[in-house]
């Protein structure tokens, strides 16, 4: 496991007259955070379970009048690496159904580090980083234009049984076709 990134500004201390200061940040402050910021992406990278990308190209109607992609518009990227990935294990949205069962997204996290532009080839890689309650989705935006991360991200989805209700753990013909060999995507 990966130790925490955390950013530190500066951290109390006393001084003569008792009253309580602040230390500056030094450089080795800084280091510190990369270390542990490279440790967790290593960690994460070894967890990418079922590992499926997709690559887009960002449309003129995608962009604000900034010039940039509206933050919205990252959620519809992810969405289609999802698909993607749920379809080569055989779990879209006809095949739940067909099993008798049903999917809520029911949390999404997107933390964006640099602007998507017009233009802009991207890669959408999506993996699964657990099943066994939940089916946790996490999601790496690549601006390939630039060669830069443009956004790291996650979502949540939860099984439904045919009545709406949720269901506390993953239900075992889900898990069986997570276990498979990758199928063909259509």
């Amino acid at each position: 496991m990966g130790l925490p990134a955390v950013a530190r500004m500066s951290a109390p201390r006393a001084t003569a007259g008792g009253n309580l200061g602040t230390r500056p940040m030094s450089f080795s402050d800084f280091e510190v955070d990369e270390v542990a910021r490279e440790a967790g992406d290593a960690a994460r990278s070894s967890r990418r379970a079922h590992e499926i990308a997709v690559e887009l190209e960002v449309p003129l109607y995608h962009v604000d009048a900034l010039g940039i992609v509206w933050h919205g518009r990252y959620y519809e990227y992810l969405e289609h690496a999802r698909i993607r990935l749920l379809r080569a294990r055989r779990l879209d949205a006809s095949d739940l159904l067909e099993l008798g069962f049903g999917m809520l997204l029911v949390e999404s996290r997107c933390r964006h580090v640099a602007p998507l532009r017009y233009g802009d080839r991207i890669r959408v890689s999506a993996w699964l980083r657990d099943t066994k309650h939940r089916l946790h989705v996490e999601y790496e935006i690549m601006n390939l234009t630039q060669g830069q991360r443009a956004a790291r991200a996650h979502t949540i989805l939860v099984t439904t049984d045919p009545g709406g209700r949720l269901l506390l753990r993953t239900p075992e013909a889900i898990l069986e076709r997570l276990a498979q060999d990758e199928s063909p995507q259509p």
